[in-house]
């Protein structure tokens, strides 16, 4: 029997879409239109240029290492969430481990209150994109005023010449309790509908790729019984157990970040992509290695404790393999 060491080869035609919340990515200047205080030099948080870059390097090292270990590449398409301005996302491309990439950047700036928005970056030479927009999310409050809050981001592109449709979302937050705000996050897997809608009135056939943090489970209603229908997938229901999530309150597990997609990844023919699996990239060195946190996101701040670390999310991702 031979003893040469048996090393798995990688899979080419695999190509990784991954989500990620990168737990406010703020620069350290302050824009007056946003609530950014807390993420300035001389705030309580002490957010300076050290800890920024700091930040930045440890994302590109994660985002690097996403789906690598099957694809052998970094993510062709990434969504993320939790970024101030596309300023951020620029200096996080050029970054060590993401400056080889050649990563394009989408972002518009949303009316969130705080100042974060969701985006996407692509590498280019397999991605081409052919059109981004930002769709406003309206919901009010309890007192009938608009509750500002991020837009859905729609790109469409072609992705190795077969044309994907990709919406980032990062829904309305639960701050005020799960149920007090569930119409909030129930309207916003609505709107999502609409831009389906939107898409296969043109395309009955689009292939169409939904992620972002919902603030909701993969059992919640928005998620269940509004978002998904009998078109739509969601692969990351079967991940969600009392064990694994990709954040962590309270000792419980939640699932928020969540890639969804419509039933045509399914199929197999030539020249298109196909679903072949979904993971939570929750690698130990994303992990709080000892202590009574031990498992759960290293993330950059704990309450306004300073941490070093990456995100209070893990990310999420599947894998599509193209069919040549």
């Amino acid at each position: 029997m031979s003893s040469k060491p048996y090393f798995k080869k990688k899979d080419t035609n695999l190509h990784t879409i991954a989500f990620y919340n990168l737990e406010n990515l703020f620069d350290t200047k302050d824009d007056p239109n946003t609530l950014d205080d807390d993420f300035l030099p001389d705030s309580e948080k002490r957010w300076n240029k050290k800890r920024y870059e700091k930040k930045l390097f440890k994302l590109g090292t994660a985002i690097s290492n996403i789906g690598f270990a099957k694809s052998g590449k970094a993510p062709v398409i990434l969504g993320v969430a939790e970024v101030e301005n596309k300023a951020v996302l620029e200096d996080l491309v050029k970054t060590k481990h993401l400056i080889h990439k050649n990563y394009g950047v989408i972002h518009h700036e949303s009316p969130d209150e705080r100042g974060i928005d969701v985006g996407l970056l692509y590498q280019k030479e397999k991605f081409t994109v052919t059109h981004s927009e930002s769709v406003p999310l309206l919901v009010m409050n309890d007192h009938g005023e608009r509750d500002f809050t991020r837009d859905i981001l729609w790109v469409t592109g072609e992705l190795q010449n077969e044309e994907i449709h990709i919406l980032v979302n990062h829904w309305p937050s639960r701050r005020d309790g799960a149920e007090l705000t569930a119409y909030k996050r129930i309207a916003a897997a609505e709107k999502n509908r609409e831009i389906i809608h939107q898409i296969t009135e043109k395309d009955p056939n689009a292939k169409i790729i939904i992620m972002g943090d919902f603030n909701d489970d993969p059992n919640n209603e928005s998620v269940k019984q509004h978002l998904i229908g009998h078109d739509f997938y969601n692969p990351m229901e079967r991940l969600h157990t009392r064990f694994r999530g990709t954040l962590n309150y309270k000792n419980q597990w939640n699932l928020f970040d969540q890639i969804i997609f419509s039933n045509n990844f399914h199929k197999f023919e030539k020249g298109t992509h196909s679903f072949a699996e979904a993971n939570i990239f929750d690698d130990s060195f994303l992990k709080i290695y000892k202590g009574r946190y031990k498992g759960k996101p290293f993330r950059t701040y704990a309450g306004g404790k300073y941490k070093g670390g990456y995100s209070d999310h893990f990310p999420v991702y599947i894998y599509l393999k193209h069919h040549m």
